[in-house]
């Protein structure tokens, strides 16, 4: 037992020697990435932090008094008022109609390729394209107005109304469609077909069949789904400010129209206090999704 003893105790320092090189190996590769976050994330972050809490004109510290110039400001209040609207208009209606999709492409197994790339294909296409291509179709003097027969110069402007909040709802979804019918397959090839072999012996409708083995089976790709809804809805942006410019219909201005704004207007520190806010909200979906989340498991 000694020469075993004794051959383990010899073994263990150059065990040590490499464990410590991998380290080091391991620190060196991380050491870009972690630099880069530090530098472009958690300092800027830090910095926007700070910034909230300081005044405009002397740069002291100014407590609660930018966060309340920003709660009351009207612009805020109506840019919060329109992305939560959107928000929960576009959400929903996006996760019902790319699993609708998702579940037609499933059914036509034959033909799901061709109904695949049909439905990215919105992916692909530019936004100024997109932009292009529903100022021709808005327009006042337009498509959509010459179909519906006013032809005589005097149509529709779509973008300047209420209307114009439908449009920005309709390209959303248009463009997310496709992306979000893909997680949902991923999630439907995921559910084992003799559950639907043994519901059709005992006799259940299609109704039943997605009430009880799809919906229970796509719990965790619904997840998936809405969270990756919530980050694309901030994305619609884009397409807003190109058809609408700065200032949009009231129906459509959204917290990034307000943030660019006060960026151009160099209102950094109220454009500070409500990212703040905006994060503090963010931070507090994501838990109550969380605590919701865990007690359902």
């Amino acid at each position: 037992m000694e020469p075993c003893l004794w051959s383990r105790r010899r073994r263990t320092p150059r065990a040590k020697r490499t464990f410590t090189s991998q380290n080091r190996a391991a620190f060196l590769f991380l050491a870009p990435s972690v630099a880069g976050t530090v530098v472009f994330t958690l300092i800027p972050f830090g910095a926007v932090i700070a910034e909230a809490f300081t005044g405009m004109a002397d740069g002291t510290f100014a407590g609660l008094e930018n966060f309340i110039l920003v709660v009351h400001n009207a612009a805020f209040r109506l840019a919060a008022k329109n992305t939560l609207r959107f928000m929960a208009v576009c959400i929903p209606l996006l996760m019902a109609v790319s699993l609708w999709t998702a579940v037609l492409v499933k059914a036509a197994a034959d033909r799901s390729g061709v109904f695949k790339t049909t439905m990215l294909l919105p992916m692909a296409v530019p936004v100024a394209s997109v932009v292009c291509l529903w100022k021709v179709v808005f327009h006042p003097q337009g498509l959509l107005n010459q179909l519906l027969g006013n032809t005589d110069g005097a149509g529709i402007d779509f973008m300047r109304q209420k209307s114009a909040f439908l449009v920005l709802v309709f390209t959303y979804i248009w463009k997310n469609n496709g992306y979000d019918m893909v997680l949902w397959l991923a999630g439907l090839d995921g559910i084992s077909g003799e559950l639907y072999e043994a519901a059709q012996v005992d006799g259940a409708g299609a109704w039943q069949k997605f009430r009880y083995i799809t919906a229970p089976g796509l719990r965790g790709t619904a997840s998936l789904v809405a969270l990756l809804s919530v980050i694309n809805s901030f994305k619609v942006f884009r397409e807003a400010y190109l058809i609408a410019g700065d200032y949009p219909h009231d129906s459509i201005y959204m917290l990034q129209h307000l943030f660019n704004n006060w960026f151009v207007s160099l209102d950094i520190q109220k454009m500070s206090a409500a990212s703040v806010l905006l994060e503090t909200a963010v931070l507090f979906g994501v838990l109550l999704w969380r605590w919701r989340r865990a007690g359902h498991d």
